[in-house]
C-alpha cells in the first residue's frame, strides 16, 4: 500500500477504522524510540504521568462515575445543564426517535464548530452572566445557534440541509459574539464546514434520509437494528461526513478526512479521525437514550488533539529534540504535528491501560472514552495552566478551524 493511487476498497475499509489509527500511531511511536522523529520519549516519566491523570480523575469524579468524553459535557459548562433546562422541555412530547434526531442535529453541528477558539475569544452568556472560554464557550455558543433556529429553514427546532447552507457568516459571528475585540480563529472554516454539511446531507439521502444530520439515526436503525459497535458507528460518521473536510487526501474518489501524507509509516498515510471519533463519542448518549445498544466502544482510540498531546509535552513524557521548534508556528500537515498526534494516540492507549489497571477496571467497564473525559483531557488543561497563563497548547498550531 505504498502508493495511495493503488489503494483498493478493502484498503479503504481499513483506513476508515480504529485499527488504521493505531497502526500509524504505533509506527510513529517506534520511529520516536529509534530517534527518527522530532520528539524524544522519556519512559521514566510514564508512571508519574499516569498518577497525575488518576489524581485529576479522583478530583473531578471521586465516585468514578464518568460519562464518555463527548460534546455533551460542554453544554453543562459553568454548572448549568442547558440541555435539561432549555432543550428537553421543548422536545419532551416527541417520540424517542425524534428526540434522538433533534439531539443529534444539535451535537453534530456543535462538534463541527469545535476547532480551537484561540486564547482571546470569550462567550458571554446573557441569561446567566457567565463568561465561558475555549471548547466550553464554543459548545454553549453553538447550543444557542441551534436553539434560536438559525440552522433550520422550516421553523422547527432542527438542523436542515437548507438551513445549514443558508447560514451566513454574519449570523455565525453575531451568535458567537465575534468582534475585533473578541476574535475567533477560523470563522470562515467553521462556516464552510456547516455549509458543506448541508450539501452532504442533501447528496447522501441513504445516510441522512430525513434531510437532517440527526436522521443518521434512521440509517443506523435500518442497517443494524438496535445494536451496533463503536467502530460501526464511527464508519457511519466517516461515510456520512467525509466529504465535508476541505483539501484532504482522496482514495478512489473518497475524501479520507483526518488522514495525512507521512512517508515514514506503512502506506505513507497517518490516520487520526479526531473530530469523527469525538463525534462518535458524542452520538452515543442520545442513541442510548433512544434505546440503542453500542458495544465495543473501548476499541475506538484516544483523540489526537492539543489537550491530550499537550499533557505529554507539558509533563515531559515526550520532549522536542530541537527546543527551537516550540517558537515556530506549525501547519497540521507538517511532520512535527503529525508525529505529535501519532504519539498522542499511542501513549493514550498505554496511559488508558495503566489507569484501568490501577483503578481495577476492565476496558469495557472503563473504556478510553472515560479515561479521556475523567482524566487526560482535563489533566492536559491543568498542566497547560500551570505553565502558561493563557492555557494555550505547548506547540503553536496554524489552525483553519477544521482540525483542532
Amino acid at each position: 500500500m505504498s502508493n495511495i493511487n493503488n489503494y483498493t476498497e478493502k484498503d479503504l475499509d481499513f483506513l476508515l477504522s480504529p485499527m488504521a489509527i493505531r497502526q500509524s500511531a504505533e509506527a510513529i511511536f517506534e520511529l520516536t524510540k529509534n530517534g527518527k522523529t522530532h520528539f524524544t520519549y522519556h519512559p521514566e516519566k510514564f508512571d508519574e504521568v499516569v498518577d497525575y491523570v488518576i489524581d485529576v480523575i479522583k478530583e473531578k469524579y471521586p465516585t468514578l462515575d464518568i460519562p464518555f468524553h463527548s460534546r455533551w459535557g460542554h453544554f453543562r459548562a459553568a454548572g448549568i445543564n442547558r440541555v435539561h433546562e432549555i432543550l428537553e422541555p421543548k422536545i419532551s412530547g416527541l417520540d424517542l426517535m425524534e428526540q434522538a434526531r433533534t439531539k443529534l442535529d444539535l451535537v453534530i453541528t456543535s462538534v463541527l464548530l469545535d476547532a480551537g477558539a484561540g486564547a482571546e475569544w470569550k462567550f458571554h452568556e446573557k441569561t446567566s452572566g457567565k463568561v465561558i472560554t475555549r471548547s466550553e464557550g464554543l459548545g454553549v455558543a453553538s447550543f444557542y445557534l441551534f436553539m434560536d433556529g438559525s440552522l433550520s429553514d422550516n421553523g422547527k427546532l432542527q438542523a436542515t440541509a437548507g438551513g445549514l447552507q443558508k447560514l451566513s457568516k454574519e449570523k455565525l459571528s453575531e451568535t458567537f459574539q465575534v468582534s475585533p475585540a473578541n476574535p475567533l480563529i477560523g470563522v470562515d472554516g467553521r462556516l464552510s464546514l456547516l455549509k458543506n454539511l448541508g450539501l452532504t446531507i442533501e447528496a447522501k439521502k441513504e445516510i441522512f434520509p430525513g434531510g437532517r444530520p440527526g436522521s443518521i439515526v434512521d440509517y443506523l436503525n435500518t442497517r443494524y437494528g438496535k445494536t451496533f459497535t463503536g467502530a460501526q458507528l464511527l464508519r457511519a460518521v466517516l461515510d456520512g461526513l467525509g466529504e465535508i473536510w476541505p483539501g484532504r487526501v482522496k482514495v478512489a474518489g473518497v475524501n479520507l478526512g483526518d488522514i495525512w501524507n507521512y512517508e515514514k509509516v506503512p502506506g505513507a498515510l497517518a490516520v487520526f479521525h479526531k473530530l469523527s471519533q469525538w463525534m462518535t463519542y458524542s452520538l452515543c448518549e442520545p442513541l442510548q437514550e433512544a434505546g440503542f445498544i453500542i458495544t465495543g466502544v473501548e476499541k475506538l482510540t484516544g483523540l489526537a488533539e492539543y489537550r491530550n498531546g499537550g499533557l505529554l509535552l507539558d509533563r515531559e513524557l515526550i520532549t522536542l529534540t530541537d527546543k527551537n521548534l516550540a517558537k515556530l508556528s506549525h501547519r497540521p500537515d507538517s511532520e512535527l504535528i503529525i508525529e505529535w498526534r501519532g504519539l498522542t494516540i499511542a501513549l493514550l492507549d498505554r496511559i488508558g491501560d495503566a489507569v484501568q489497571k490501577k483503578l481495577n477496571k476492565s476496558p469495557s467497564d472503563f473504556p478510553l472514552a472515560k479515561v479521556l473525559e475523567g482524566g487526560t483531557w482535563w489533566a492536559g488543561r491543568k498542566a497547560a495552566s500551570a505553565l502558561r497563563a493563557d492555557c494555550s497548547p505547548p506547540l503553536k498550531i496554524e489552525s483553519d478551524g477544521t482540525v483542532f
